[in-house]
């Protein structure tokens, strides 16, 4: 038996989300705890999953909060580093009327790039029934020789491994580069969360499928998930397809992290029920209970410390 059900490598920061004006009419931030790896990982423990998180944050204030943060919500901090040289690393979240966002990351450098190979924890990740990356942890050298060792552990330990591109290009130094390192990541999966633009962007083709089919015809990915926003989000297994509408909220504040607590829905599900013999309704039950997770979390401001639990996920459900 394995110690952790999942863990994750990558990304902790704070998220600047906008809240509100000030007498000045200047606008009011709000210092919440981000990073896609992690709010995985939250949704996860949220579900009674036992989680561990690699990354490193600054040996400063911010450094201190997200640490905190993670150990409040349950997510084993052991692999978290901190640098007493390089600040944690901040990103400005702008919310649109319709809940979408745009990101302005304070990152050159941010202490996320600076966790090096001889510091990954091999012990923890041999201990996980499946390992979690992105490619926010593949953009400079260092912190992408990490990542890479990582990955090779976990496939020496029999891991499965899972893989969200999570895309912001602001950060590459180019999208070839961020391409080669995309696609190093789909050689190395058995599951792939990927949103409906990156797949567009990554293969060229504006329908989904046939953006999947060209995966499959390079990389051999047991199931894929394309998440696809107020459309719902679609899982492909073998020679099954199966599309599940969104939960559209009239309530919605703002979409972080709703990617990311989708993947961690999905995972979840894998953890119960393994990703051998899935059936159509396999499929059906795990997109609609992720669906509804996802819709959950765009009525509140930041992700990590908010992810809703399985009755409210639930409620959701049978409200329908």
């Amino acid at each position: 038996m394995k110690q952790y059900d999942v863990t994750a490598l990558g990304e902790l920061l704070i998220d600047f989300t906008e809240n509100g004006t000030s007498a000045q009419g200047n606008p009011l931030f709000e210092a919440n705890p981000g990073g896609a790896p992690c709010n995985v990982l939250a949704m996860l423990t949220k579900l009674g999953h036992k989680t561990a998180f690699i990354g490193k944050v600054g040996d400063d204030f911010f450094g201190k909060q997200l640490r905190e943060a993670i150990t409040e919500v349950g997510i084993d901090s052991t692999g978290l580093l901190s640098d007493p040289e390089i600040h944690t690393t901040l990103a400005m979240v702008h919310t649109y009327p319709d809940g979408d966002r745009d990101f302005s990351f304070y990152r050159n450098p941010g202490a996320d790039m600076m966790l090096k190979e001889d510091e990954i924890p091999t012990e923890l990740i041999k201990n996980s029934k499946i390992f979690h990356f992105g490619t926010l942890s593949m953009t400079h050298d260092g912190v992408r020789a990490a990542t890479k060792k990582a990955i090779s552990i976990a496939e020496e330990a029999n891991a499965l491994i899972s893989f969200d591109p999570n895309l912001r290009p602001p950060l590459w130094k180019s999208l070839d580069d961020a391409k080669e390192q995309v696609l190093y990541g789909l050689g190395h999966c058995h599951i792939l969360k990927i949103s409906d633009n990156e797949i567009q962007w990554l293969t060229g083709k504006e329908d989904y499928t046939d953006g999947v089919n060209w995966i499959r015809e390079r990389y051999n990915i047991p199931l894929i998930l394309v998440s696809m926003g107020k459309e719902g989000s679609r899982a492909y297994y073998e020679d099954k397809i199966v599309e599940i509408k969104p939960f559209l909220q009239k309530n919605t504040i703002e979409t972080t992290g709703a990617g990311d607590t989708f993947c961690g829905c999905v995972l979840h599900y894998i953890c119960e029920h393994g990703l051998d013999n899935l059936t159509e309704a396999d499929l059906t039950s795990m997109l609609t209970f992720a669906n509804a997770a996802a819709a959950r979390i765009t009525t509140r401001k930041g992700a990590l410390r908010v992810m809703p639990d399985r009755a409210e996920i639930e409620k959701e459900i049978v409200s329908r």
